[in-house]
C-alpha cells in the first residue's frame, strides 16, 4: 500500500525518481518469487547435499572430527587439553563430575542478533524457514555436533525444537513430530538433562506466565508446561526447569505482587502434581535471575527463591544455578552455589558467565579457570550433580561466525571446568586451605562452642563467660594466605 500511494505521489512531482522506485520495487518483488517459489533446502557450500525428497544428506559438519582428549600441550583446538572423560578424579570419572550438556536453543537457534543490530550467523544447513522439515535438519545437526563433541546430554525449550501451529493443537502436534525424531537419534545413550517450556517470547506472555494478570493466558501457560513436561519426560529426560524471564514486575504502582507470588505459587505446585500423576522422576528446578527481560524478578537469587519454596512448602524443587545470573544479582556465582549447597538445594548450574563491564547477561562461554575451580569446589563438597549436571547456557559472540566456532566455544568452556576439577581436587587433597579454615574456627571446637552449635547455651551463660574472660582476643583472618594457597593450584 505504501509503496503504490508513494509512487503516484512521485510520479507527478518526479518522473526520474519514480521511475528508479518502480525498478527497485519489480526487482525485489522478482526475488521474492524466486526465493518462495524454489525454497533453498539444501546449501551446497558444506559438503551436503539433496536427495530426491529435498532432505539433507551427508554430514553437517565435515570439516570436525570426533573431539579427542590430546593433553595439555595440543596445539589443536579441535582437541580437549584438560577434559579426559574416563579419568578418575576423587574417586568418580569426569564425565561423571560434570555430566556435560549442550543449549541447543543457543548452538542451532542462536543469530548473533542484538538490539542493536542484525543477525550475523547463517548456518549452512539454514533455509531461512521455521518449517517442521527445517526444525528435523536442526534436530539432525544437533545430534551430529553432539556425537562429534563426546556429549550426551542436551537441554531444549519446546518451541526452539519445533514451530508454533496455528492453535494449540496444533502446535502440540509439530511438536510431536520433532520429539520423534529426536527419540529416534538418541537412541540409547544420549537423552536430555532437562527441558523446559519456553514462556517469555511470544507477546501473549508480556505481563508473564504464571504470574500473568490475564486468566487465558495462565491456563495457555500451564498447557504449554503440561506438554512441555511430557515431551521431557518421553525423552528420558532428567529434570525438569522453570525459568520465569517475565515473572515478575515493570512498576509496583499496578502490579498485585501478593497474588501475583501466590498464582505462582499454584503454578508449580500443580506442575508438581502433574509430574507425579505422568510418573516423571527427573528433578523439577527452577532457575534464579535477579532481572532482564523484567524490571524485578521474582526468582531473584538463590536466597529469594529458596524463601519462596520455603513459604508455600515447595520443597521437591531444586535450584539450577546460572552464574551469569548470579552475578547480575550482585553474587559470585560460588556464593549462589554455596547459598544452594548447605540448604540441599543445589540441582543444575547452567554454565556461563558475564562480563564485568558489561551490564546484562552476556551468556558467555566460561574460559576463566578460577571462576570455574571455586564453581567445581562447592560441586565437590555436593557429592556432584547427578541428576543434574552442566549445560553450556552459552552463546557464540556475534562476531564469531564460523561453523568450527561452535565447537571451539564448547571445548574451551569444557576445558576450563575439568581444569577447575582438577584444581578444586589438588586444593582437598592438599588440605591447606580446609586447615586454614578450620584453624580460623577451631575456638568453636570446644565444650562451650559445642553446646553453642547444639543450641544449649543461653545468654546468661555466655554473659557469665565473658564476665570471666575479660575482652576476647581476636586472631588474624589469614584471607592473603588463603588467596596464596587458592592461586597456588591454578
Amino acid at each position: 500500500m505504501w509503496h503504490l500511494m508513494g509512487s503516484v505521489r512521485i510520479i507527478v512531482t518526479h518522473k526520474s525518481m519514480a521511475g528508479r522506485i518502480l525498478l527497485l520495487v519489480l526487482f525485489m518483488n522478482a526475488v521474492f518469487f524466486i526465493v518462495n517459489a524454489v525454497p533453498e533446502t539444501c546449501p551446497a557450500d558444506l559438503g551436503g547435499k539433496c536427495g530426491e525428497d529435498g532432505e539433507w544428506e551427508g554430514e553437517f559438519f565435515p570439516g570436525v572430527p570426533k573431539i579427542k582428549y590430546e593433553g595439555p600441550s595440543s596445539k589443536n583446538p579441535l582437541s580437549y587439553k584438560w577434559y579426559n572423560a574416563e579419568e578418575v578424579i576423587l574417586g568418580k570419572k569426569m564425565k561423571d563430575w560434570l555430566r556435560f550438556s549442550v543449549a541447543f536453543w543457543h548452538t542451532f537457534r542462536g543469530t548473533g542478533a542484538d538490539p542493536f543490530g542484525a543477525p550475523t550467523k547463517y548456518w549452512p544447513w539454514e533455509d531461512g524457514t521455521n518449517s517442521i522439515a527445517m526444525a528435523k535438519r536442526r534436530m539432525r545437526a544437533n545430534f551430529e555436533f553432539l556425537s562429534k563433541l563426546g556429549v550426551d546430554r542436551w537441554c531444549f525449550h519446546d518451541r526452539d525444537i519445533a514451530p508454533d501451529g496455528k492453535t494449540l493443537k496444533e502446535t502440540n502436534s509439530n511438536l510431536d513430530e520433532v520429539v520423534a525424531l529426536a527419540k529416534e537419534l538418541q537412541g540409547d545413550k544420549i537423552r536430555p538433562l532437562w527441558g523446559t517450556a519456553q514462556l517469555f517470547m511470544h507477546p501473549r506472555y508480556m505481563h508473564g506466565a504464571a504470574t500473568s494478570s490475564e486468566l487465558g493466558v495462565y491456563a495457555y501457560a500451564a498447557a504449554q508446561v503440561k506438554k512441555a513436561m511430557e515431551v521431557t519426560h518421553y525423552l528420558g529426560g532428567e529434570n525438569y526447569v522453570f525459568w520465569g524471564g517475565r515473572e515478575g514486575y515493570q512498576t509496583l504502582l499496578n502490579t498485585d505482587m501478593e497474588r501475583e507470588l501466590d498464582h505462582m505459587a499454584k503454578f508449580l505446585e500443580a506442575a508438581a502434581a502433574y509430574k507425579k500423576k505422568i510418573g516423571f522422576n527427573g528433578t523439577l528446578l527452577i532457575e534464579p535471575k535477579p532481572q532482564e527481560p523484567t524490571k524485578h524478578q521474582y526468582d531473584w537469587d538463590a536466597a529469594t527463591t529458596l524463601n519462596f519454596l520455603r513459604k508455600y512448602g515447595l520443597l521437591e524443587f531444586k535450584l539450577n544455578i546460572e552464574c551469569n545470573h548470579a552475578t547480575l544479582s550482585g553474587h559470585s556465582c560460588h556464593h549462589d552455589l554455596e547459598t544452594a549447597r548447605i540448604n540441599g538445594m543445589l540441582g543444575n548450574i547452567d554454565a556461563n558467565t558475564g562480563d564485568p563491564q558489561v551490564g546484562w547477561d552476556t551468556d558467555q562461554f566460561l574460559t576463566d579457570v578460577g571462576e570455574a575451580t571455586m564453581v567445581m569446589i562447592s560441586v565437590i563438597r555436593n557429592g556432584g550433580l547427578a541428576p543434574g549436571g552442566f549445560n553450556f547456557d552459552a552463546k557464540l559472540r556475534r562476531e564469531s561466525t564460523d561453523v568450527e566456532d561452535l565447537f571451539i566455544a564448547h571445548i574451551s568452556g569444557m576445558d576450563t571446568l575439568a581444569r577447575g576439577l582438577r584444581n578444586a581436587a589438588k586444593l582437598i587433597e592438599d588440605g591447606s586451605l580446609a586447615e586454614l579454615v578450620s584453624k580460623r574456627y577451631s575456638s568453636f571446637d570446644t565444650e562451650l562452642g559445642a553446646q553453642i552449635e547444639a543450641g544449649k547455651a543461653d545468654f546468661e551463660m555466655l554473659e557469665k563467660k565473658a564476665m570471666e574472660w575479660g575482652e576476647p582476643k581476636v586472631a588474624s583472618a589469614k584471607q592473603e594466605l588463603a588467596e596464596m594457597i587458592f592461586q597456588s593450584a591454578l
